[in-house]
């Protein structure tokens, strides 16, 4: 008996049945832009179908010109463009899956200068400031003739994108919606623009089409809506035809963090379930659930009916597989990291996953079985040797790693230990599973040698960094600590610090620093710091945010100039510089760094090493970059063996695990 049996259950939809719970929910890709790229989407799809997923929903389309994302972004408005999307639909039905289109019309989020809102409103993210949309009606038209478009073109039905903070929300929010005509002024009128176009689509598309509509459930934006007018949004989209109702979180321009691993799992789910209990149609949970036993214990402990999951069925297509065959030590979780995915998909470039770099490119980077099985060593049981090692051995090649620590991990050994990113432990428990069944010889506490490697048939060096020490007077200071140090324990760190650069590790310690308790394990913790409402206490569900004091005083310096902060990832930076400062750390750049004494730290600033200051701090912490470790690489070219050097041992600057996984796979699928 499976022990996901509510989550693996079908639900009968009354025209249709679904075959499980699992959503595979909207993420814009990149491949739905171009119609090249047709079949790679048909690919990425049909992987996720072949992994069991229910119901795929694709991302969005725009239904007219004025929608677009970019220009000439993704469109589905011509009978050619449906032949084309026959590729798509046909590639999830040959394996039992069922998807829908998901028709998005970005409203005052398109980036041109054609968009259109309720308003003009310029939202805080554009630069490009909205007309007021005119005609409504013809809109509503779009919509409808977007939804035959897909019936042609395969799809067991549409999603129509009401949150979020596109078009259609936008006209649901005073926010946004500042019209006095038959679509706004009262939110009844707000409402009329969504309810008429599922009313209409139903009317055009027949009873046996699944209509989902995507509802904003918490806006989390001054002037959203209110917890009475969504329940009404709710009743009335049943009325009008919609077969599924979706749960979406918080607007693009939101200061409330919604899909950041720092947000803690399943933390909307209350909401959902509080908006099932006013509607007889299914309503699906989503946002930061990852694993089957979460599903699950949603599924039966409250009003939803299915859940929703994007980003973890990149990077795992065999989640719903993995979990109907008892397997979930062997799903490789989701971490939420967004570093391939959304941080690709808002700076323009194709969506993959940090943890699986063959999600968006399955007919490019294939792991096919070896013809002839060579020995493999690879040194270093970081994240690049331990991707490696994995593929390598799912090939078919005998694979040993060699490791010099106790544990494999290498820096996400480090990573799981910042507050937030403790789910980084899901991904040493999948590779340390995947290691085992796959039969790969795992060495702990074995410091390779040249004469340990020279045998084998190739070599690759994931040696990975090590911190590298500025040259300051007194860095030998007592008082100072590696980053690793400070975030292991392994030496104790004072009660005010200064931590010497402010890349990302910077961050990551200065937030270790200053949190005593993480308030991703703990909810009413997390949204008090965030001021987070129940939507039913607060219009757009914001209050103001209560974060917990520091327990240390931080100082977070860097040599350049300027805000700190700025290469930090497009969609999760904002929630790193917003904890700092809400916690009180004092950032200070164009920092000289002069000696470090008993006193403390003695700094000044600019070229011209002006306005010297002295911070009496207990303990200084070093977050200065890193050098590769690459001292194995000579010896073994002098004994005619030519390594592989990967991940960190290739380049050392920031430190990058989703390049460290990716140069990992491919290098093992050459192999």
């Amino acid at each position: 008996m499976t022990p996901y049996p509510t989550l693996l259950s079908p639900l009968d939809l009354g025209f249709t049945t679904l075959r499980n719970r699992v959503v595979m929910g909207s993420m814009h890709t990149g491949l739905e832009d171009r119609a090249r790229d047709i079949g790679k989407l048909a690919a990425y799809f049909a992987e996720r179908a072949r992994g069991g997923v229910g119901l795929i929903i694709t991302g969005g389309y725009a239904p007219n010109r004025t929608g677009w994302l970019l220009p000439f972004a993704s469109q589905l408005t011509s009978s050619s463009e449906a032949r084309r999307h026959r590729d798509v639909t046909a590639a999830v039905h040959e394996h039992d899956g069922k998807i829908l289109l998901q028709i998005l019309h970005a409203g005052r989020y398109a980036y041109h200068p054609f968009s259109v809102s309720a308003s003009a409103v310029k939202a805080p993210i554009n630069p490009f400031r909205p007309r007021a949309l005119r005609d409504v009606d013809g809109t509503i038209d779009d919509f409808v003739r977007c939804a035959l478009r897909a019936r042609e073109a395969g799809y067991d039905g549409v999603e129509i994108m009401g949150s979020e903070g596109y078009l259609l929300n936008q006209f649901l929010a005073p926010r946004t919606n500042r019209r006095s005509d038959a679509w706004g002024g009262s939110p009844e009128k707000r409402r009329r623009f969504p309810v008429e176009i599922v009313r209409r689509t139903r009317r055009a598309v027949g009873e046996d089409f699944i209509i989902c509509y995507r509802m904003s459930m918490a806006d989390y934006v001054e002037d959203g809506q209110s917890w009475d007018e969504i329940v009404a949004l709710a009743t009335e989209v049943e009325a009008a035809g919609a077969t599924i109702i979706n749960s979406g979180f918080g607007w693009h321009e939101a200061r409330v963090p919604t899909i950041v691993t720092s947000v803690p799992s399943g933390a909307f789910v209350d909401i959902s379930s509080a908006l099932a209990e006013h509607v007889s149609v299914p309503v699906v949970a989503s946002n930061r659930i990852n694993m089957p036993h979460a599903a699950e214990q949603i599924l039966t402990d409250t009003h939803v009916q299915l859940v929703s999951m994007a980003r973890p069925l990149l990077s795992d297509p065999d989640w719903v597989n993995k979990a109907a065959g008892d397997a979930a030590a062997e799903i490789n979780t989701c971490i939420a990291c967004n570093q391939a995915c959304l941080d690709h998909a808002f700076v323009h470039k194709k969506v993959s996953c940090l943890l699986n770099p063959v999600a968006g490119r399955e007919t490019e980077l294939v792991l096919s079985p070896t013809r002839r099985a060579k020995r493999v060593a690879v040194v270093g049981a970081g994240p690049a040797g331990m991707a490696t090692a994995v593929a390598a051995a799912q090939r078919g090649h005998r694979v040993t790693l060699f490791e010099a620590g106790d544990a494999v991990g290498g820096q996400f050994d480090l990573a799981r230990r910042i507050p937030g990113k403790e789910e980084f432990t899901e991904t040493l428990r999948y590779y340390a599973t995947m290691l085992a069944k796959n039969g790969v010889d795992v060495r702990l506490r074995t410091r390779a040698g040249v004469d340990d490697l020279a045998s084998f048939d190739e070599v690759v060096l994931a040696t990975g960094v090590t911190p590298r020490i500025p040259e300051i007077p007194g860095i030998d200071h007592p008082k100072v600590l590696s980053y690793a140090e400070a975030i292991t324990g392994a030496r104790p760190v004072g009660r005010s610090v200064a931590v010497v650069g402010a890349g990302g590790i910077g961050f990551d310690v200065s937030e270790f620093l200053v949190t005593d308790e993480s308030a991703t394990l703990n909810l009413k913790e997390w949204k008090a710091e965030w001021g987070a409402a129940d939507p039913q206490e607060a219009r757009g569900a914001v209050v103001t945010p209560i974060p917990a004091p520091a327990v240390r005083e931080v100082y977070l310096l860097q040599r350049t100039e300027g805000a700190q902060g700025r290469r930090l990832g497009k969609t999760s930076g904002w929630v790193h510089r917003a904890s700092l400062k809400a916690k009180g750390v004092q950032q200070l750049s164009s920092v000289n760094y002069e000696r470090i004494d008993d006193e403390g730290l003695h700094i000044t600033f600019g070229p011209k090493r002006l306005d010297a200051r002295l911070l009496a701090v207990e303990t200084v912490v070093i977050c200065a970059g890193q050098e590769s470790v690459r001292d194995l690489e000579h010896g073994l070219r002098g004994r005619g063996v030519e390594p592989h050097v990967i991940g960190g041992a290739a380049l050392a600057a920031e430190l990058d695990a989703k390049r460290a996984i990716r140069q990992g796979t491919e290098l093992a699928a050459r192999l």
